[in-house]
């Protein structure tokens, strides 16, 4: 494979959400014997989900599918209050994993809705996140994916309003909507801070910053993450000739050439990276082309933590700042 360089996007990958929900998986795998439950894919990236099945991880989509005792984790995507309740009514340990930046947003719809708003919800129809944030507040909610979705409503222009969205979007998705939105209403609330995660932006702004020197950039993840699918978007709205998503090393054309720009989405981990980089062998090296350090963390859910307590573990945690989940997740693979 003839490749030239690469030029490696930073940040990407796991973000703080993503490494707070496989450690927090990991500890409930460690705790319980098998099967532990999780509503929903812990996170979306077909390696993550296998290597969890791979230690009896089940993975289901209703919660009456988890028997009654049993271990369940909530993903980090954020869950529908309604499913919560039903979930702790089972009488297992229930550890819910949501991203906080997804529960912030979870607060604004109740706040709003509360204060009779309209909340328009910018996100993509069926996304875990999407569904779970509805559902806070459903008689409130309209979902809007586009500019025409805006001019469809049936509300007045007096009518309170708010604009939330989706933490996952791509910036390009989010802009034409919040215009629109401001145009039809212009009493419209947002919030003081934009709702999409600083992870998320971080990354679709590394990837711009090398998306016009390459002449192709591999995105990294899996087609049902939606941060991933908008760093395609984000890497030909920059002006790349050629974006190729891809799962694993094994789906890498033979056909690449010149400079490879390469990033991974949010929930990849870095040992896709790594053997993706080992693949296009770059004759003139990997050139890490760095616009921002991250360093946020966020700690264990609390009632992990009340867990690992009770069962005499809680000094463990004092650790989990300097434990990567890509280290985590590897240890899983050798148990």
């Amino acid at each position: 494979m003839p490749v030239d360089q690469v030029l490696l996007a930073q940040p990407r990958g796991f973000c703080a959400g993503v490494e707070m929900a496989i450690k927090a998986l990991a500890w409930m795998v460690q705790v319980h014997e098998p099967p532990v439950y999780c509503y929903h894919e812990i996170v979306h990236n077909r390696l993550v989900v296998e290597r969890f099945r791979d230690v009896g991880v089940i993975f289901v989509d209703d919660v009456d599918d988890v028997p009654e005792g049993a271990p369940l984790m909530l993903s980090a995507h954020g869950t529908a209050p309604e499913v919560v309740a039903a979930a702790r009514a089972r009488g297992g340990v229930v550890v819910d994993a949501v991203c906080p930046l997804v529960t912030k947003v979870h607060h604004e719809v109740k706040v709003r809705a509360g204060k009779g708003y309209t909340v328009l919800y910018v996100g993509h129809e069926g996304h875990d996140e999407a569904v779970g944030t509805m559902a806070v507040a459903p008689e409130s909610v309209e979902l809007v994916e586009s500019d025409e979705d805006v001019d469809r409503l049936a509300l007045s222009e007096d009518q309170p309003v708010a604009l939330l969205a989706q933490t996952t979007l791509a910036m390009q998705d989010w802009a034409g909507v919040m215009d629109r939105a401001r145009e039809r209403f212009p009493q419209l609330w947002m919030p003081g801070r934009s709702d999409l995660c600083f992870a998320t932006t971080n990354r679709q702004t590394a990837l711009r910053a090398i998306a016009d020197k390459a002449d192709a950039v591999i995105v990294i993840g899996s087609q049902n993450s939606s941060n991933t699918v908008a760093l395609e978007k984000t890497a030909v709205s920059a002006g790349c000739a050629r974006v190729l998503r891809v799962n694993s090393a094994d789906e890498v054309p033979e056909d690449l050439s010149g400079v490879v720009g390469v990033t991974a989405g949010a929930s990849a981990p870095e040992e896709l990276v790594d053997a993706i980089l080992a693949k296009l062998a770059p004759v003139s090296g990997v050139e890490l082309v760095e616009v921002t350090d991250e360093d946020e963390y966020f700690p264990p859910p609390r009632e992990l933590r009340t867990l690992l307590a009770e069962r005499g573990l809680g000094e463990a945690l004092t650790e989990d700042r300097a434990v990567s989940a890509s280290q985590v997740l590897a240890s899983l693979q050798h148990r």
